[in-house]
């Protein structure tokens, strides 16, 4: 799952660690608790034409509102439950199946947090005090994520209606420093696999959904945080601070970030021995 990160790049970095051709955003505030139904940042590309002089796809960098909105849906709202899209299920799920096949992002994040259930108690013991403990997870790099994502457009019927551009980021099993926190974990990509996926005209799906696993241990480093970013309200780098260990958290609220996982393909070492994460 993931249901809150981290947006603290300025659109001039983004556009060079994504080599974003086009910007067609305004610079967002930087945030360290970015939630669901905020406006955020997102990769998206078209195919060059031939009067550009160039082959491949042309990037653009956007905002979108965090909670994919189907193009048939009644009402926007429905956007706040689809947060995160299934892996195992894109080409299914009535949902996701267009977007996954024409319309696919990348969301950039510096970091994702995930909450950590407590350990059940042993057999006959008192049941755990705390609530679930907040972890941050970021690149050793420290350079942002790229979370595979989906978009979409829902247009109100009236004319000159609301017209809501929207995403959605891709999760998939967590990977081994993920699991002992939380069972799923974003997709996050490979530099090498960026191309592939932005490709509006790519139509195999088998060959992308292959890059839907989860990456590599190495990539990653975790850490516990305050319980304060479990309060949407709450802002600021100081959310991004380490912690006491989970045995001395007193979490005072559970995380309302809960959103659908899935249970992705397992790590193919080959995708990942090709490039870096972004």
């Amino acid at each position: 799952m993931c249901g809150r990160y981290t947006s603290t790049s300025t659109v001039e970095q983004l556009v060079e660690v994504y080599e974003v051709d086009e910007v067609r955003t305004d610079q967002l505030a930087l945030r360290w608790n970015v939630a669901p139904s905020q406006p955020v940042y997102a990769v998206a590309a078209r195919r060059r034409r031939r009067d550009e002089g160039a082959v491949g796809v042309h990037r653009q960098l956007g905002t979108f509102r965090w909670g994919l909105v189907p193009s048939w849906a009644k009402d926007p709202s429905v956007g706040n439950r689809m947060i995160n899209a299934r892996s195992d299920s894109l080409a299914e799920r009535p949902a996701f199946r267009a977007a996954f096949a024409r319309r696919r992002c990348i969301i950039p994040a510096d970091a994702f947090y995930e909450w950590q259930a407590p350990a059940p108690p042993n057999p006959g013991g008192a049941a755990p005090k705390r609530g679930k403990v907040p972890w941050a997870v970021r690149l050793r790099n420290d350079r942002p994520m790229a979370f595979a994502g989906l978009w979409e457009v829902w247009r109100d019927g009236a004319d000159g209606g609301e017209v809501v551009r929207s995403c959605a980021v891709i999760t998939t099993d967590a990977n081994g420093l993920l699991a002992p926190i939380h069972s799923r974990m974003p997709v996050v990509l490979p530099a090498t696999a960026w191309d592939q996926w932005l490709d509006p005209a790519f139509d195999d799906i088998e060959a992308l959904a292959e890059l839907l696993v989860p990456a590599p241990d190495e990539w990653f480093e975790t850490f516990v945080v305050s319980s304060r970013v479990n309060a949407v309200a709450n802002e600021g780098p100081e959310l991004l601070e380490p912690a006491p260990p989970p045995e001395t958290v007193d979490a005072d609220a559970d995380a309302d970030a809960d959103a659908d996982g899935d249970r992705g393909a397992g790590v193919q070492a080959a995708l990942f021995d090709a490039g870096a994460a972004s």
